[in-house]
């Protein structure tokens, strides 16, 4: 009996040290994961919108794209990731980890290095700023666009990322985000709403189409986000696991779904279907899953592929057309629109015991209007901040610099007048 108990103390105690050992199959899947979460900014998103902007600021949206993934890389290791991480706050965290102090190589986060999670989390803060660039491509100077971006990050992204994932006031609530409807979509897209109403339309937005001139970019920078994603929502496990599967899974469904409704709705009104509308509807089903990936089913995916689709392709002509907002690559009613709704549907086909759930948990035990008072609540304290602070972000800003370039550059481009360079020699 003694030599039992021994027997089981030692394996016991065996397993004990074995749980915070680095697991290397999920730190793996997140390093391949943190590199297709970078794929989606450099070059997805850059190509995605550069392919859409006229040919005399194409390389304006990629020198964007490009700078801010350096900026907010030094932004995070200095301060982002310690305010996001770091302390027990409600809305923000503290400067502990400033630096990245106390960071070595033998931490962890998890199962995971937590260099590794550090990184991961840093794509997701890349990203998120590099998205609000489409609603003022075009017409912002590129030095107010560094400001804009590092105030931007500072203030709303940082906030929303500790109030949801840091242990902060909405996570602790119950409210569910598996990865960033309400930390990422929710907050560029209103963001983007608000930069693109403050430094109104582009030139000839009311009187001529101001189309994309390059699609062939558009679908390569589609394509990339599309398989980047797979790491931004299946990585978002922190594991490589079932939940990991399932929402790789239903991450394709969704974006596959969005993508032929859009077209069907595009199809039927204009006879044509096209190259954008396909990708952009694609778009819409992938930002539309990313909070509910974690808790829906393959059937689930279906249903909020077909939303994403039809909801998000009505929302982009109310707001170009009705409301004649010039948000240039429709930030909000793609991203702004999918992420919330993806936020709000998660509370009724993500019930685990449910045909459209996936046997996840995290949905209130109370049921689906439990879970969706959380969600609409998560949704009106995320909006409101991300409103109050970007108008406050642009109205300091043009109080010490122009923001907006003049209409000579505009109608130069603001490749040759913001960088000397062309994206294309004649």
């Amino acid at each position: 009996m003694k030599v039992f108990i021994s027997t089981l103390f030692l394996f016991l105690l065996s397993f004990n040290i074995s749980a915070d050992e680095i697991n290397s199959g999920d730190t793996s899947w997140i390093l391949t994961s943190t590199a297709l979460v970078l794929f989606m900014t450099l070059p997805g998103l850059a190509l995605f919108y550069g392919g859409l902007v006229r040919s005399k600021n194409v390389l304006s949206v990629l020198m964007q794209c490009f700078t801010i993934a350096c900026l907010i890389s030094v932004c995070w290791v200095v301060y982002g990731y310690s305010l996001a991480f770091k302390g027990d706050g409600p809305f923000i965290g503290d400067l502990s980890a400033l630096f990245l102090n106390g960071v070595e190589r033998d931490s962890m986060s998890g199962t995971l290095p937590e260099s590794v999670f550090i990184t991961f989390q840093m794509t997701f803060a890349i990203i998120t700023p590099a998205l609000v660039v489409g609603a003022f491509a075009e017409r912002m100077k590129f030095s107010a666009m560094c400001l804009f971006s590092v105030a931007w990050f500072t203030l709303v992204y940082l906030p929303a990322c500790h109030m949801v994932w840091g242990g902060g006031y909405l996570g602790s609530k119950g409210v569910i985000d598996f990865a960033g409807g309400l930390v990422v979509h929710a907050t560029c897209g209103l963001g983007a709403l608000v930069a693109a109403i403050y430094l109104g339309t582009r030139k000839g937005f009311n009187v001529s189409p101001l189309p994309p001139h390059n699609r062939t970019m558009v679908m390569i920078g589609a394509s990339m986000l599309w398989v980047g994603w797979f790491g931004f929502n299946a990585g978002s496990a922190v594991a490589a696991d079932g939940s990991a599967g399932m929402a790789m899974l239903v991450t394709h469904i969704s974006a596959a779904v969005g993508a032929l409704t859009w077209m069907g709705i595009e199809w039927i009104k204009s006879g044509k279907a096209t190259m954008v509308g396909i990708a952009t509807g694609m778009v819409a089903g992938l930002a539309t899953i990313t909070p509910a990936s974690g808790t829906v089913g393959p059937a689930g995916a279906l249903l909020i592929g077909l939303l994403a689709g039809s909801v998000c392709f009505y929302a982009t002509q109310m707001v170009k057309s009705y409301f004649e907002i010039d948000d240039s690559l429709d930030v909000f009613p793609v991203h702004g629109v999918g992420g919330m709704l993806g936020i709000i549907m998660l509370a009724f086909v993500g019930n685990p015991d449910g045909f459209l759930g996936s046997g996840a948990a995290g949905i209130s035990e109370d049921g689906a209007i439990a879970q969706l008072m959380l969600q609409l609540e998560g949704i009106f304290v995320i909006g409101l901040w991300t409103i109050i602070a970007t108008y406050i972000i642009l109205r300091v800003l043009s109080m010490y610099t122009e923001i907006r370039v003049s209409n000579e550059a505009e109608e130069e481009g603001l490749d040759i007048h913001e960088h000397n360079e062309q994206g294309y020699s004649l």
